[in-house]
Order: C-alpha cells, then structure tokens, then sequence
C-alpha cells in the first residue's frame, strides 16, 4: 500500500510552505464554522480544500512553484521578525545582552561569570556589570 502511494505522488508537487499555511487556515476555519455554522463559510471551506489538494496532486510544478514564490514574497517581512525574536530568546539562554552606554552597541556577555569588566568593542568604553 505503501509503495502505491509513493508511485503514485512521484511527478506531483506536493506540500510546501503555503500548502502547509492553507491546510493550517482550513483547521481553523473548520474549528470555528463548527461553533458558527455559516453556509457561505461552508462553502469558502469547501473552495480552499479543492485548491489546497489540487495543488498538492497538481504536476504543473512551475505554477505551484510561482504561487509559493509569491507567497513567501509577501510573508517574509513577518517571517523575519518572528526569526529574529526567536534567535534572540535562543541567545538570551546563555548570554546576558548589554547596551553600552556611550554608543549603544549592544554587547554579548555569557553568563555565570559572576562581576565583570565589560569593554564596548566599538568604543571603548569600559562598564562593570553582573553576568
């Protein structure tokens, strides 16, 4: 059974980044037409999942490639942020994050070293702090 289905999705586009954003609205919009009930949001659900999984068995990969391109066009600006907060949370386990007075370089001090000289490499400037 198994090796059927991997026959017959070879050539196929598949899922990508905005096939896994379109599924993931379709979830939440069935959760919330569960509560609603709406005919009209029925019937938009039942447009979304047509288009999701035609692009999923679609072979036509140029146009299912431009669509995604599209879409991480217009989402890369929020993709970003959010990339950066996360690396930011990531360094915040190990290191303190201190901003030099003078110049406002922001300076990374790991922590555990107890009181510390900190020296600002763009300036010079030199600050005690607790790591």
């Amino acid at each position: 059974m198994k090796e059927k289905i991997m026959r017959f999705m070879q050539g196929r586009y598949g899922v990508d980044q905005l096939g896994s954003f379109l599924n993931s609205v379709l979830l939440v919009l069935i959760i919330v037409n569960l509560f609603i009930g709406s005919r009209l949001l029925n019937l938009f659900l039942l447009l979304l999942l047509i288009f999701s999984y035609s692009r999923i068995f679609s072979k036509n990969y140029s146009r299912c490639y431009a669509q995604n391109q599209w879409y991480l066009d217009k989402t890369s600006g929020i993709r970003k942020a959010f990339g950066k907060q996360k690396a930011y949370h990531e360094i915040k386990k190990d290191y303190h994050i201190y901003k030099c007075k003078q110049c406002g370089q922001k300076i990374k001090i790991p922590k555990g070293k107890g009181k510390i000289i900190v020296t600002c490499p763009k300036c010079g400037n030199e600050f005690q702090k607790k790591s």
